[in-house]
């Protein structure tokens, strides 16, 4: 019987760990992994077209299901394609497991070909980066990257190199038992009753919330129903916290919209619930504050703290509410939500009048109609930029759908990768891609990907042929818009030339039934929609420093529109208001 590889050893480890699918383009310091994978039948090597996909799709896959994901890059140049994308898993707390292949180990140190130094490349966007480079340090150096990218929640990086993977693993290696999942953190009993004393002492109570939230939907309410306390989220919080909430007063932040930045505000004490919110200027500085979160590094950094609390939300609050006395007095609460929906109804006319006549097609109107026929538990990956603020204002979460995107590290070209890594993890789920055009053509060679594998993804595209965040924060700071325009094709052509359903919206009475045929289709269809680029007014007065940083001005004076059924919502909530 043969002896095991390394590379055989390392797939098999990833196997243990749970890891279903290596994602990367092949290349020769990768053929002894890739061909172990080939004879591997409890894992698939799924070929892009692009390094930085592989890891986008990871990074998907590994936010969508909590579980490790991986993705691979051959010596020099393939693995640092990966980088962009692993900076985003990175940034998102995915547990990504990525190997770059290196050269020959006998090259490293010459300036051989293609020679890169990986374990210092990665270092930033990883919890764990090492070379691999005598086959004895196998499998221990791969469990304690696993465990890392498990453990902290983020990127573990394994360099390889394609010699030594070649060669026959150690015998008697030993391998333990791998960590495949997160404990739950209880914050200690002193901080517990610190935490209730605040609450009690406190007379208006704000809670906001991210992504940490997730989980602790149904405790969060119980909690703001006992404190009679309004509730907003920041954009990663909003796919976990924002359905069924009579407590909802919108989203803070550049796409911010309602009564969330008032609440925030206008409260005596603020509980930060599993955010990592980064932008200061939209959080209170003369506000008693409180923060829970798992990663202990987190607290404090935004914000100047009252009390920093240790500890997963759901299990805080379980510890939290039996020493916390009920508030009566909904004054406040109230309050907060006549401004939320007073808010909304004043921006909401401007993006309703006469949209189903308005060409170029209102975008506005084209995510409000796709969150209509999108399915309930539809997974939607969102482009940075302009699609980014559609999907804020009018995708409905309803704790079935799921919502995705580069929301923390920004980057372009983002949800066709994502929506890659997302359909393979379930193919009869529907993914919908909301890709800019900017977006979609950075990284369009992957649109064969979904060709390849026949995989059932939606990309639904704005195409506006502009850089419509970039030229809005040119416009606001004084700069005449340059370089931001594009010459496009008709993307759908280009869709049915590669064998894909393609349809080419123009006009928006035509939308609803395309969106729909689109959507129905069985395998990957592209809807190209000719989108008005100037959905966005731009006020007459207004300061360059008012978008520095993302500052509350812009967000306040240009992005003030458009919030689909948010409105129907805050109107459903204020029926909880008393009448006097």
């Amino acid at each position: 019987m043969a002896k095991q590889t390394v590379a055989e050893q390392y797939v098999d480890i990833l196997v243990r760990a749970g890891v279903r699918r290596l994602y990367g383009v092949v290349g020769d310091s990768l053929n002894p992994v890739v061909d172990a994978v080939r004879r591997n039948a409890a894992i698939d090597w799924i070929q892009v077209r692009h390094e930085e996909t592989a890891a986008f799709a990871a990074g998907a896959e590994a936010q969508l299901t909590g579980s490790l994901a991986a993705c691979a890059g051959s010596c020099g140049p393939g693995h640092v394609h990966l980088v962009n994308g692993l900076y985003d898993a990175h940034r998102s707390m995915a547990p990504v497991i990525a190997l770059a292949s290196h050269i020959p180990s006998s090259e490293i140190g010459t300036s051989y070909f293609q020679e890169t130094h990986p374990e210092r490349l990665f270092q930033e966007c990883s919890h764990y980066c090492e070379l691999i480079s005598h086959p004895q340090q196998m499998p221990r150096v791969l469990q304690t990257a696993v465990q890392h990218a498990i453990g902290r929640s983020g990127v573990s990086v394994v360099a390889l190199p394609g010699d030594i993977a070649a060669r026959p693993a150690p015998e008697r290696a030993e391998e333990h038992a791998l960590v495949t999942s997160r404990p739950t953190v209880r914050p200690g009993d002193a901080e517990i009753d610190r935490f209730a004393r605040m609450v009690n002492e406190a007379e208006r109570v704000t809670l906001f919330c991210g992504r940490g939230c997730a989980g602790a939907h149904e405790e969060v309410m119980a909690f703001a129903e006992l404190l009679k306390a309004p509730v907003g989220h920041a954009l990663r919080g909003k796919e976990w916290i924002q359905y069924d909430n009579p407590y909802d007063v919108g989203m803070s932040g550049l796409l911010g919209y309602g009564a969330a930045y008032e609440a925030t505000h206008e409260c005596d004490l603020l509980i930060l619930l599993g955010t990592d919110f980064p932008y200061g200027a939209f959080l209170p500085s003369d506000v008693r504050t409180v923060q829970v979160d798992v990663r202990a590094e987190h607290l404090g950094r935004r914000s100047k703290l009252d009390l920093a609390v240790w500890g997963d939300v759901r299990e805080t609050l379980g510890c939290l509410t039996p020493k916390v006395h009920p508030k009566t007095d909904r004054r406040f609460l109230d309050r907060m939500l006549k401004k939320h929906a007073d808010a909304l109804e004043g921006v909401v006319k401007a993006y309703t009048r006469k949209v189903d006549k308005h060409i170029p097609i209102h975008p506005e109107f084209v995510a409000s109609v796709l969150d209509e026929e999108a399915a309930d538990d539809a997974i939607f990956t969102v482009d940075t930029g302009m699609c980014n603020v559609w999907a804020a204002r009018y995708l409905s979460p309803n704790g079935r759908r799921r919502m995705i995107g580069s929301f923390t590290h920004g980057s372009m070209a983002n949800a066709l990768p994502q929506a890659i890594g997302a359909q393979f993890m379930d193919r009869r789920r529907q993914v919908i891609s909301m890709s800019g055009d900017g977006g979609f053509t950075m990284l369009m060679g992957d649109f064969l990907t979904l060709v390849q594998y026949d995989l059932p993804v939606k990309v639904i595209l704005f195409n506006n042929s502009a850089l419509s965040m970039v030229e809005l924060e040119m416009l606001v700071s004084g700069l005449p818009a340059h370089g931001t325009g594009y010459h496009n094709p008709d993307f759908a052509q280009i869709a049915r030339a590669a064998g894909v359903y393609g349809e080419r919206v123009e006009k928006p009475k035509r939308l609803r039934s395309a969106l729909r045929a689109a959507l129905h289709h069985k395998g990957p269809a592209l809807l190209d929609i000719v989108t008005d680029p100037n959905a966005l007014s731009i006020p007459p007065k207004i300061k360059a420093e008012m978008v520095t940083g993302f500052a509350l001005s812009a967000s306040k004076m240009v992005l003030d529109g458009g919030v689909g059924k948010m409105v129907q919502m805050a109107r459903s909530n204020l029926r909880n208001v008393p009448r006097p």
